[in-house]
């Protein structure tokens, strides 16, 4: 129980200093009234409409295959800085985990998932059918 004590008093002191940034502004901060301070501010331009706006499913889609391959960054961050030391199988292991990241990009590619711009037509250089 002896070797808990700075744990316990890390904890409380964040409990404090976390009690102490909501509190203070609280207390010392200005109070105001006006209609104009519940409105949003969108750098000068008066809003427009509802912020509860639908976004399409491609944006989700987009932030995880950032996410998929924002991770993928950090193996191949940790395998440079470990290359010499985990010699030629480090480099067969990482030359398989690109290629499954290489597929994975070909297969989302295929699938449209990179596609932002409208459908094209696919009737050669003309465009659509006649």
């Amino acid at each position: 129980m002896t070797t808990l004590w700075p744990l316990a008093f890390h904890f409380l002191l964040a409990l404090l200093l976390a009690g102490l940034m909501i509190g203070i502004p609280r207390f010392l901060g200005e109070r105001h009234r006006e209609r104009a301070t519940a409105e949003p501010y969108e750098s000068g331009i008066p809003p427009t409409g509802s912020a509860r706006g639908r976004l399409s499913a491609r944006f989700y889609l987009v932030a995880l295959l950032f996410v998929i391959f924002d991770v993928e960054a950090v193996f191949l961050i940790a395998w440079a800085i470990s290359v010499r030391e985990a010699g030629w199988t480090g480099f067969a292991g990482i030359s398989v985990f690109i290629g499954i990241l290489l597929a994975a990009l070909v297969y989302e590619w295929k699938q449209g998932a990179l596609d932002w711009g409208p459908k094209r037509a696919r009737g050669g250089l003309g465009g659509g059918a006649r």
